[in-house]
């Protein structure tokens, strides 16, 4: 005779149907289209994940024509006699059913760096059955440096799945130097994490005062003959309040950044903060020889030696005045937010990817691309790359590290987050994480960036 258990892990073995698989694919070159959301008449809403899968299991859509709209910042299809853009798909338990999309940006979504679920919906199709997902479920604007034979990664605010507050002093993970295997999707980042005794991800940046943490222009820089890695580092309170800024040295003993200076405290309301070694800096050489870093979000504002003594004396910095604004192919003006340039091998140009002040469709959410012969400028006419619908991608990242002198791949990341949007339904899994772009410098429609 069964047992209850048994009877009741039979039945659930029966009534349990598989999900219906969905691979989204890129109509021109059939690869896996991460974020793209397929959302019902009755408002399911359904991402495909890092490999271009969503896995539809919801007992009303099966074996039922259903309409879905697509949506997916860049990727289309098109629309019918109404206006409408979605597909007709009818879900059956254990089929699988393909979406091609249109992309409409000139980047290329490779697909989500960090947060969990990478591949949830894969796996709940038996795909990636060995993929296991980082510590983190979200975070705020990278800053990556090499240091010794590795990449550096630190993030600011990062959410954790245990409770609402997460980590609020700066996580940070190592890599090795190529971190991924191809920049094409499906992208599977790992990350080898600072954690506690316990296994828990960590705060690096445990700097005295209350609020929280960041840290923007980390660079590596010599001491002699040693490689120091060092940052700029903001104290934050109430909403985006910065009342302290100093400098910050990484400690290999305690893995973690030590306070070195204060540079800056706010001392009354309003007061305007000083131009200060932030944004992502670039390694410059001049005409002498003598090896500089750039910091800039995204043009240079500030030149200063590559040396932890001359990082550390603001006497030797050179304060720059970068280009306020560009103009697009047609001359209407854009202005730069945040972002960062590079020294692309391939193009042999200085390159920029950069965040719009309110563009449009999205305020915080257009990128834009220009080059320029030398760091300082002046920068080409401006060529829009990625767009959003309605949503925020912020902080870009260039990973110039990446690029080979025999290939026109770029690749860029950004923070994307419903924040200063007008109230978007957050996307599960991938708000507030980073994800990973590539441009292919020699697209026809990046001629009239050329100068």
């Amino acid at each position: 005779m069964r047992s209850p258990i048994a009877i009741i892990l039979f039945t659930s073995t029966l009534t349990a149907a598989e999900p219906c698989r969905v691979n989204v694919v890129d109509k021109d070159n059939r690869w896996p289209v991460p974020l793209v959301e397929l959302q019902t008449t009755g408002s399911q809403r359904f991402v495909s994940d890092n490999a271009g899968v969503i896995a539809i299991d919801a007992p009303d859509l099966m074996n039922r024509e259903s309409w879905f709209s697509v949506i997916g910042h860049g990727y289309d299809v098109k629309a019918d006699g109404f206006g409408y853009r979605g597909v007709k798909l009818t879900p059956v338990p254990g089929k699988t059913l393909t979406v091609e999309v249109t992309r409409t940006n000139i980047a290329k979504r490779i697909g989500r760096l960090t947060g969990g679920g990478l591949f949830a919906e894969a796996q709940k199709c038996g795909l990636e059955k060995d993929w296991i997902d980082g510590p983190i479920n979200g975070c705020d604007s990278v800053q990556m440096a090499t240091f010794g034979n590795k990449r550096f990664w630190l993030w600011g605010d990062t959410t954790l799945a245990g409770y609402p507050l997460g980590i609020f002093d700066a996580s940070a993970a190592t890599t090795p130097l190529q971190p991924w295997t191809k920049l094409e999707p499906p992208l599977k980042p790992k990350y080898d994490y600072f954690t506690t005794d316990k296994g828990k991800p960590r705060g690096v940046a445990k700097m005295p005062g209350s609020g929280p943490t960041w840290i923007f222009g980390m660079a590596t820089v010599k001491d002699g003959d040693t490689d120091r890695l060092v940052g700029t580092y903001m104290k934050v309170r109430n909403h985006l309040e910065v009342y302290e800024y100093g400098q910050c040295v990484w400690s290999e003993p305690k893995a973690e950044f030590e306070k070195s200076k204060v540079l800056w405290t706010k001392t009354k309301a309003g007061e305007k903060e000083p131009v200060l070694p932030q944004g992502h800096p670039v390694p410059w050489m001049d005409a002498a020889g003598k090896d500089w870093l750039l910091f800039g979000n995204p043009l240079p504002t500030i030149q200063c030696p590559a040396t932890l003594a001359g990082w550390q004396d603001p006497k030797q910095w050179t304060t720059l005045k970068p280009q306020v604004e560009l103009l697009d192919p047609d001359g209407k003006k854009v202005v730069p937010h945040s972002g960062s340039i590079a020294w692309h091998p391939w193009r042999k140009k200085w390159v920029t990817v950069f965040m719009e002040k309110f563009g449009k469709p999205s305020a915080f959410g257009e990128l834009w691309y220009a080059e320029s012969d030398s760091p300082f400028g002046p920068w080409g006419a401006a060529v829009k790359v990625l767009t959003h619908a309605n949503y925020t991608f912020y902080n870009p990242r260039v990973h110039a590290e990446l690029a080979t002198k025999d290939s026109p791949a770029l690749v860029f990341e950004g923070t994307y987050t419903a924040e200063f949007a007008k109230d978007p339904p957050p996307t599960a899994r991938y708000n507030y994480n980073q994800i990973l772009y590539r441009l292919d410098l020699d697209d026809p429609r990046l001629k009239q960036a050329i100068k």
